[in-house]
């Protein structure tokens, strides 16, 4: 299975202190109403991944949707198939090339995770946060789940103006992950059907 994809994002992170001017402060507002007021959205994503001594890197593509609460819909298309849906219930994970279905429970899969901070309707009970300064035109919150059992040590997420334009995450590994996401919709009456997954026929379910 690609090593690459949204099961390496997910899990709690251990809290990074970093002083902030109070002028940034601004930007935890921006993520605070993005999570409040935008109860449905769309957008298109690169995904590059670097090994811990940057030497490496693997990119992919994709696109992704929520509807809150917790539902939400991860599809990489390059280079490898892949699915990632939440239905609000279970999370499932389909991995086209392997013909295999990965399934868990949401309250067991998501936590304090990428997609928990983006779909979840829970923003302060799962994370602290803390704005940090504005870089390359963004404007950065640092997130920390409140929950420190996880595999991710540091998530940033980057808002151009009030739109939501960068995720980042750092492993335990000292792997790193930025997510760019372009095409960004938001409010849109997305059909309950794109948050459903019914397993093909003839593909192996792992963990009903």
């Amino acid at each position: 299975m690609n090593p690459f994809n949204l099961r390496n994002l997910a899990a709690g992170l251990l809290t990074v202190a970093l002083a902030v001017p109070a002028a940034h402060a601004d930007a935890v507002d921006t993520l605070r109403a993005f999570t409040r007021d935008v109860q449905t959205g769309r957008a298109t994503f690169t995904q590059t991944v670097t090994s811990p001594d940057g030497a490496r890197k693997k990119s992919s593509a994709g696109s992704f949707e929520f509807s809150r609460p917790n539902r939400f819909r991860f599809a990489y298309n390059k280079p490898f198939e892949q699915l990632i849906v939440s239905d609000g219930a279970k999370v499932w994970l389909h991995d086209i090339d392997l013909n295999q279905v990965s399934v868990r429970l949401l309250d067991q899969a998501l936590g304090g995770t990428p997609a928990a901070l983006l779909a979840g309707g829970a923003l302060d009970k799962d994370f602290e946060l803390a704005a940090q300064p504005s870089k390359d035109g963004l404007d950065w919150v640092l997130a920390t789940p409140r929950a420190k059992d996880g595999s991710v040590t540091q998530l940033r997420v980057g808002f151009r103006g009030k739109d939501l334009a960068a995720l980042e995450i750092t492993d335990a590994f000292g792997q790193r992950s930025q997510l760019l996401f372009s095409a960004v919709q938001q409010g849109l009456a997305l059909p309950a059907e794109r948050f459903r997954f019914v397993p093909p026929p003839g593909v192996d379910v792992i963990g009903r």
